[in-house]
């Protein structure tokens, strides 16, 4: 069995209009396909290139958000969430785009995180301030409107036997089925 890479991935949010509304006008991205749930509820998908979908589900009494659990609480500040949590999405973008990305997020009042272009590497921080021959990715981060954390990143150069250098860590007690 090969997968072809990501279908979709459904998210949730608290009002559709305005999820329809940031990622048709501030990110361009065309709405393809719209569901209405036997509960009530919607489910609209996105292209979002590269024939990959983003999908949301929205239901009228859905639970609240839950920043630092089921999300990003604060980035950079706080970038951890919870085991089973969706972290960030990572749109894929050629570097040349990067720019032009931050002055339409900009010019549609969408915050962009700071440093503006993050440019990551093999350093201890795993980031550099200064662009150099071992960043891998640089990346724009920014939020939509129910909160969650997107990044548009540029990847440099494809990957290498030595970019797996590290040992998968363990968790302290095993996960309960």
């Amino acid at each position: 069995m090969q997968t072809k890479g990501i279908n979709h991935l459904a998210l949730v949010c608290r009002d559709m209009a305005e999820t329809v509304a940031f990622y048709t006008q501030a990110l361009g991205m065309p709405l393809v396909k719209t569901v209405a749930l036997p509960d009530g509820g919607q489910h609209f998908f996105f292209d979002c290139g590269g024939g990959s979908l983003l999908a949301f589900f929205w239901w009228p009494d859905g639970p609240p958000a839950a920043p630092g659990i089921a999300s990003v609480k604060d980035f950079p500040a706080e970038p951890r969430s919870a085991v089973g949590s969706m972290n960030h999405v990572a749109f894929d973008m050629d570097e040349d785009q990067l720019e032009a990305s931050i002055a339409r997020l900009q010019a549609a009042g969408v915050h962009v995180s700071v440093p503006i272009v993050v440019n990551h590497d093999d350093s201890p921080m795993g980031v550099a301030r200064e662009m150099h021959e071992g960043v891998w990715v640089r990346s724009v981060y920014f939020r939509d409107p129910n909160g969650i954390m997107l990044e548009y990143a540029a990847i440099l150069r494809g990957f290498r036997p030595d970019d797996v250098a590290h040992e998968p860590g363990r968790a302290r007690e095993p996960a309960i089925a």
